[in-house]
């Protein structure tokens, strides 16, 4: 089995360790959703985080062992998907306390929830290390940059914007910092981050000058903010302050696998909170090794983006892998009251399925560029394939 398992052996062992941690607090933080909310059993949704995890898996085997150079045109060919499945989850209306909650589409006849904003970041990152790869052969004109790259970048990112802040924000910080890795000039960069403040701030004042036009979430975005500021009580602060008293119960040592008391309060407890659940039971020891495993996941990153040889193989490493490091962080920093609520879960340990499995995908390209450096004497491109040939038009 592990002759099967081909790159980076020290990520595969990171991801390895990352999803059988995950089953103790999943298991533990499960029960407020039976107890309290009065749903399952906490075996029935340790079993649907180990079907789960096991799908993503062999997602993340299976993605592996294609060859790195086909998801250049891979990703040409699934933007436009993504981009209309964009607009399907926009179009729903779906709305939760007045506010914007198209997130997710239902896929027919098996009735699973997909977030489509999930699969449009790892195409999105990916159609970029595409594009920004050519800029080692010739500096593109604005123009042309803007019609080719920028034009689907924003497309994606504004698609996601009215539900998902966080995401979207995310996404399109990650995309400018691989433009300016790869050397995009910096006067059109600047226009660009230029041209995203003016968006946003038309968005705001669009909202705000005709409030009930459309779904949208100013509100929640504004309330987090200003609660996060001045401490006031609110659902967001609440569930703060909860997961502030569980990482301080944890103490050095925590009170015990499944011993948690403060699940039993904290709604997002399997999920957005699933941390202070982890330093409750495992206390600081815990948390900080969990820390130190994702500083290692995003150390492997980078070893495996300089080792690689291949300007495409370089952005996409780090356009794919520093997004998940930055995800993980953003969660552990909600729990310890550092950022405000934003909604980020932790990845490969929170409950969930399709952010799961698009983490995995995304992981199973960077092992797919690692074992493709590992190859002595591997055969040059094959120019007659029609993904090759896409990338090279692109």
């Amino acid at each position: 089995m592990f002759q099967a398992l081909k790159g980076d052996k020290v990520l595969w062992g990171i991801l390895g360790l990352l999803a059988i941690f995950s089953f103790l607090p999943i298991f533990s933080a499960s029960s407020n959703l039976v107890y309290v909310v009065g749903k399952g059993t906490p075996w029935g949704y340790l079993m649907k985080h180990f079907v789960i995890l096991t799908i993503g898996f062999v997602l993340l085997f299976s993605v592996h062992k294609i060859p790195s150079y086909y998801f250049r045109g891979i990703s040409i060919l699934m933007l436009p998907i993504v981009v209309l499945l964009l607009i399907y989850t926009a179009t729903q209306g779906t709305v939760i306390a007045e506010a914007n909650a198209s997130r997710w589409i239902r896929i027919p006849i098996i009735g699973l929830s997909f977030q489509t904003s999930t699969l449009a970041s790892v195409v999105l990152m990916t159609y970029s290390a595409t594009y920004l790869s050519k800029l080692e052969e010739a500096t593109p004109t604005f123009k042309s940059s803007l019609l080719r790259f920028w034009l689907p970048v924003f497309v994606v990112v504004l698609l996601i914007f009215p539900s998902n802040l966080s995401t979207a924000a995310l996404l399109f910080s990650m995309v400018l910092m691989l433009a300016f890795i790869a050397g995009y000039p910096l006067r059109y960069l600047m226009t660009i981050i230029g041209a995203g403040v003016t968006a946003v701030l038309l968005f705001f004042l669009l909202v705000k000058a005709f409030p009930g036009v459309f779904p949208n979430r100013v509100d929640t975005w504004t309330s987090r903010i200003e609660n996060f500021r001045t401490g006031e009580s609110s659902d967001g602060n609440y569930q703060v302050a909860r997961a502030k008293t569980a990482i301080v119960t944890g103490k050095i040592f925590g009170l015990g696998a499944g011993k948690s008391r403060m699940k039993n309060f904290l709604p997002q407890s399997s999920s957005d909170f699933i941390y202070a659940i982890i330093v409750e039971e495992f206390g600081l020891v815990g948390g900080v090794g969990l820390i130190l495993l994702y500083l290692l996941l995003l150390y492997r990153i980078l070893v495996i983006s300089y080792k690689t040889t291949s300007v495409f193989g370089k952005l996409a490493v780090v356009g794919l892998g520093i997004p998940i490091v930055f995800q993980a962080f953003i969660n552990m920093g909600v729990a310890l009251q550092v950022l405000p609520v934003t909604g980020q879960n932790l990845p490969m340990i929170s409950s969930g399925g399709t952010s799961a499995w698009m983490t995995c995908i995304a992981l199973g390209i960077i092992l797919s560029i690692s074992v493709q450096e590992e190859l002595d004497g591997a055969s040059p491109i094959d120019e007659s394939n029609p993904l090759n040939v896409l990338s090279e038009t692109l």
